[in-house]
This record gives structure tokens, C-alpha cells and sequence, in this order.
């Protein structure tokens, strides 16, 4: 059995292994090679093998790597950009004009993707050329791209909420239904924080610039029929109960083929591309994870979630209290932490301690989740900073961070909303 002070001294080594630019994998797996070695010598070893193996075989992760094909799929087929051009022509006569048409482009490919890095990536590419022909700020615009890609690991199909639910043994399902309303809430408060800026300094939007013809708008929304289409039949199919997220997810790229097929961009070339950037992005992911189910067996073995939930009981604080504490916890970590290092090196500790609180394991996985779209757009590690600094190929990324500042704000009040009205998570 471990103290509360081996649990923290194991907890600062992870955190310091991180900070020194370790990959997350490594880190997770030294930490707790560490701690079986000290405690157990190599006994603890031996069952490596077998529990990465009982981690992988998991019917639920197939899905990770289809969502990522099927997202990979749709980008390189022209159907973000169709799309985004479809969203530009309805929503530039709002105040802030083109600006919202970054949030909820970010939105619906967040919900055909499931990853925040490739929707910040994707809209970007597509943004930036757009708006320098219009002179928007660009301030605003790199923090409309940024902050709107966070909605990318909240709302469904989403990549960490599936790692989460993994980790915690919580449905998929229910996560991935309780993604939808904060979701929609967050892309609400981002559009309103644009809008009312625009209003005070017209000058962040720029000219309004002359409106497509009637005939030529209705024609164009037969482009946002695609992303509609994959969401309805995915998230349908999962809530209907015809389909686990596994199958719901290979549907889904049988369906995002046909429809690139359709508009003659499906070529070999294209799927070896999609194909060669699946199987990166998701080897990275199973490799932690089976990095990150290894630790919690050690923690278990050690008994550290037990000792650190006893040493909270006996500190006999109020839930909301404990909230805040987290929150505050979870700002800080962000500064320094890439939003999935510090969700999985997170969750054997805190999440005992929420559950013993009274939290819901659902209510807790998008509380979660949120906390990573905010270390997303935290400098100095943001990762989407970083991305939409490298899109926009110019200046310097503390224009991005200017840019993401009223997007911050949004998303702590969002989870203050959350923390009073749990029913928006929870139904």
C-alpha cells in the first residue's frame, strides 16, 4: 500500500516527465514501470503482455481509427470546403459577418471527425485565404478557427470521449449523447461573443461584401447535405440501438466514400493518403492508452486511488467546493499539458474522487472533456494555437492567443452552467 505522499511524489514525476517534452506514452508507462519495480520488482511485469493484449481486443477502440478514416475521408474529398462555402453564404449577414461561419463550419466537421487538431487544421486552411481578400481582423479570425475547433473532442463522434468511456468502463452512447447540448450551448456563446464585439468595433468583420443571389444560395445547400447526412445516420444509429459506435462508425465511412465518390474525388491516391494518416494518428492513441491502462493497474495494484479518495473524505469537502478546486487544477495543468496527456494521467486519481462525491461518471466525462478544449487554447501549449499559427503562415502566435482570450471565457462560463444546471448533461 502506497501514502498519500507516494501518490503525490508519483503524480509530480508524471508531471515533470511531461513538461521535459517526454512523449505521453513514455511517460505513463516510466512512471508506472517505476513504481511496479520499487514496489514489486519485476512481478509486475510479467502481466504486461496479456493486459495489453485484453486492452486492444476491445470491439469499442475499432471505432477510433473509422472516425478518423471517415473524417480523413471527407477533408481530402472537398467536403469541408464545399461546405464552409455553403455556411459563408447564409451567415455573412450576421454581425461579424464571415466569423461565424468559422464556428459553425468547426461545429459540423467537429461532428463528422471527432478530432479538434484536424478541425483546426481543416477550417483554417480553408479561413485564412478568404478573409485576408475581405480584411477581417485576424485576430479574430485565428481565434474564431481555434476556439470553434475545440467543439471537435465535445461534440459527437468524439475521439477522447471514446477514450474516456474506455478507461472508465462508461457507455459511448451516453457520453456521446450528453456531447450534444453543451456542445451546441458552447457554439451558441462563442457566436454571441462574436456578434456583440462586432457590434462595439464593426471593424474586426470588416466589409459585409455583396450578398450570392437567392438562386445561387438555396443551390448551395445541397453542399451541407453530406456532413448532415453521416451525422444523422451515425448518432441515429447509435441512438436508435441499431448499431454499437463501432459499426456506426464503419457505416459511416462506407457512406462518406460514396458520397466523395459521387463528386468523382475518390482516387487511390486519396486513400493512401487518408489511409497512411489513419493508422499514425491512431497507433499514437492505442499507444497511449495501453500506456495509460498499464499505470491504472499499478495505481490499483498500489492502492492510490483508495488512499487519495479516504484522504479527501477525511478533508470532508462540499462537491462544488471540490469543483472549483478541480477547475482551478485543470487551468493550470493546461498551461503546461497537451489536452489527452492530462485527461489520461488525470482520471485514476480525480475520477474516484468525483464518484465518491456523487458525480455522474457521464457528467464527469464532459466536464472532463471541457477542461481539455480550454488546455487546447491555453498558452503556452495549446496545441490548436500552434496549428492555426502554422496555417496562417504569418506574424506571430500571440496574435492566435489574443484571438482565443473571449473564447476562454465562454467555455468557464459554460462549465459554471454545467455545475448548477447538471440537468444540461444529464437530461
Amino acid at each position: 500500500m502506497i501514502g498519500i505522499e507516494g501518490a503525490v511524489i508519483g503524480f509530480a514525476l508524471l508531471l515533470f516527465l511531461l513538461l521535459i517534452g517526454l512523449h505521453i506514452a513514455v511517460a505513463l508507462f516510466s512512471v508506472a514501470v517505476l513504481g511496479a519495480w520499487v514496489f514489486f520488482g519485476d512481478a509486475m511485469f510479467r502481466p504486461f503482455g496479456t493486459m495489453m493484449w485484453g486492452t486492444l481486443n476491445n470491439f469499442l477502440l475499432v471505432a477510433i481509427p473509422l472516425f478518423v478514416f471517415m473524417g480523413e475521408v471527407l477533408v481530402r474529398g472537398g467536403v469541408t470546403e464545399r461546405m464552409y462555402r455553403a455556411l459563408s453564404d447564409w451567415l455573412r449577414p450576421l454581425p461579424g459577418g464571415l466569423l461565424h461561419t468559422n464556428i459553425i463550419a468547426s461545429t459540423v466537421f467537429a461532428a463528422i471527425s471527432g478530432s479538434s487538431v484536424a478541425t483546426a487544421a481543416t477550417i483554417g486552411t480553408v479561413a485564412f485565404p478568404t478573409f485576408r481578400k475581405q480584411n477581417y481582423s485576424e485576430r479574430w479570425v485565428a481565434g474564431t478557427v481555434a476556439s470553434g475547433a475545440t467543439l471537435g473532442i465535445l461534440i459527437p463522434p468524439s475521439i477522447n470521449l471514446i477514450i474516456y468511456g474506455a478507461i472508465t468502463n462508461t457507455s459511448i452512447g451516453a457520453l456521446f449523447m450528453a456531447g450534444i447540448v453543451p456542445g451546441l450551448i458552447l457554439a451558441a456563446l462563442f457566436m454571441g461573443i462574436t456578434a456583440l464585439w462586432s457590434v462595439i468595433d464593426p471593424r474586426i468583420a470588416g466589409p459585409r461584401g455583396k450578398l450570392a443571389p437567392w438562386s445561387e444560395r438555396r443551390k448551395r445547400l445541397s453542399d451541407l447535405l453530406p456532413p448532415l447526412i453521416i451525422f444523422i445516420v451515425v448518432m441515429g444509429s447509435i441512438y436508435g440501438g441499431w448499431a454499437t459506435p463501432t459499426e456506426a462508425a464503419g457505416v459511416g465511412v462506407v457512406i462518406a466514400m460514396i458520397l466523395v465518390a459521387l463528386s468523382r474525388r475518390l482516387n487511390w491516391e486519396m486513400l493512401k493518403e487518408a489511409m497512411l494518416s489513419t493508422v499514425t494518428t491512431t497507433a499514437m492513441t492505442l499507444l497511449i492508452l495501453v500506456a495509460a491502462f498499464y499505470m491504472n493497474f499499478i495505481l490499483g495494484v498500489l492502492g492510490v486511488p483508495r488512499v487519495v479518495s479516504e484522504f479527501v473524505a477525511s478533508l470532508d469537502v462540499q462537491p462544488l467546493v471540490m469543483l472549483l478546486i478541480l477547475v482551478c487544477l485543470y487551468l493550470i495543468l493546461g498551461c503546461f499539458l497537451d489536452a489527452l496527456a492530462m485527461m489520461i494521467a488525470t482520471i485514476p486519481i480525480v475520477w474516484p474522487i468525483m464518484e465518491q462525491l456523487g458525480y455522474s461518471p457521464v457528467w464527469f466525462g464532459i466536464f472532463l472533456v471541457m477542461m481539455c478544449e480550454l488546455a487546447l487554447i491555453t498558452p503556452p501549449v495549446g496545441m490548436n494555437l500552434y496549428i492555426v499559427q502554422s496555417v496562417r503562415g504569418r506574424g506571430n502566435v500571440g496574435t492566435v492567443i489574443a484571438g482565443v482570450l473571449p473564447f476562454l471565457m465562454c467555455i468557464l462560463a459554460l462549465v459554471a452552467l454545467l455545475g448548477i444546471f447538471p440537468g444540461l448533461i444529464l437530461g
